[in-house]
């Protein structure tokens, strides 16, 4: 798939904005504080109606304004399809090709992006936190079951530290949520134990390529229950035996929202022991991997936004990164033109942005 077309109304410093896309690469240049993130950011909400950016909606909105609109026509299996999206306030609607969607669940399995920033290339050697948010924006994307899952499982998790909070909680109410935590805290594992586990065959593989052999990735899942034989029945138990410890830490202290992902180089902790290169590697494997496992599971080709990334990369990670990716429909974002990165490139549309406009657009051949 790929979008060949955005159009934007009061979106962040867009008042107003059309743009028609190359189906390979496109460059988007301009200084900082421009909107070259802001566009990307729009793309990147056709996926999931969700920012990578803010958990709020409403900061969408530009200054001032008291709505936004946003529209893209992609193009999927051969035909055009349209994505609306119309935010006032804290109220979202979202339309597929002209009709209402009721949930958010449903704009899955339609549009398939992959975001890569600077900040990702710092997955390795950042908090669990960030590992968990790497994995739950891939598998809400590709599982419609996963995303309904973690849904439940925050709510319920909010419901249950609230309790915790309290002078006296109610120790059976407390079960009750344990339940519910324990019920969709087991998908959540299931999924994840067999994401990371696929997640590493392909990304321990792009590593091996990237590196020349010379250094062996592996990914493992950490949970609590991975191992289990019925997750389920050992997360509850878990949560019963430490209602003690969490009623005087106030909050849950196990369970998938503590997970992480084991990253290790020739056996070695990445994460606390790995050099900045080698930190970076294993971040741009994984990142390469997720457009794989995509193709994989649902027959297409994710769409890669480059945000501010390229420069990050020494040239040879570069060259291996735009060669891997010489079949995806590509978006790059940076500050200056760099004329090495683009004879790297064969063919490219090239947008300049200034002050939330499109002061120029061509096409390279």
């Amino acid at each position: 798939m790929y979008f060949k077309s955005l159009t934007l109304q009061n979106f962040r410093n867009y008042d107003s904005l059309v743009a028609d896309f190359h189906p390979n690469v496109n460059i988007v240049t301009g200084e900082n504080a421009q909107g070259k993130t802001n566009l990307i950011e729009a793309l990147y909400f056709m996926s999931l109606g969700k920012s990578f950016r803010t958990f709020r909606d409403s900061e969408l909105i530009g200054f001032q304004k008291d709505f936004c609109r946003l529209k893209s026509v992609f193009v999927k299996d051969g035909d055009e399809q349209t994505l609306d999206f119309t935010i006032s306030g804290e109220a979202k609607e979202a339309r597929l090709n002209g009709v209402k969607l009721t949930k958010n669940s449903d704009l899955l399995e339609q549009v398939y992006t992959v975001i890569f920033s600077p900040e990702d290339l710092k997955i390795v050697k950042d908090e669990p936190e960030k590992r968990r948010r790497f994995i739950d924006r891939e598998l809400c994307m590709m599982d419609p079951i996963y995303y309904r899952a973690l849904s439940r499982y925050k709510k319920a998790l909010l419901q249950r530290n609230n309790l915790l909070r309290e002078n006296r909680p109610d120790k059976g109410l407390v079960s009750v949520w344990n339940e519910a935590l324990a019920n969709e805290g087991a998908k959540i594992i299931r999924r994840r134990a067999s994401f990371i586990e696929r997640l590493n065959t392909v990304s321990s593989g792009l590593h091996d390529s990237i590196t020349q052999g010379k250094e062996k990735l592996k990914l493992t899942y950490e949970s609590d229950c991975e191992r289990a034989d019925d997750q389920e029945a050992l997360f509850f138990e878990i949560l019963e035996r430490n209602y003690e410890h969490d009623l005087f830490r106030r909050t849950t202290t196990k369970g998938p929202h503590r997970d992480d992902i084991g990253i290790e180089i020739d056996g070695t902790d990445a994460r606390r022991y790995g050099s900045q290169g080698q930190q970076r590697t294993a971040a741009l494997s994984l990142k390469l991997a997720e457009i794989n496992l995509i193709r994989e599971e649902t027959g297409e080709d994710a769409v890669l936004l480059l945000d501010d990334v390229l420069s990050e990369l020494d040239p040879n990670r570069q060259a291996f990164l735009l060669k891997t990716l010489s079949s995806v429909q590509l978006f790059i974002t940076a500050a200056e033109r760099s004329a090495s990165l683009l004879e790297k490139i064969p063919a490219y549309r090239l947008f300049i942005i200034e002050n939330g406009t499109i002061r120029e657009m061509f096409d390279v051949e």
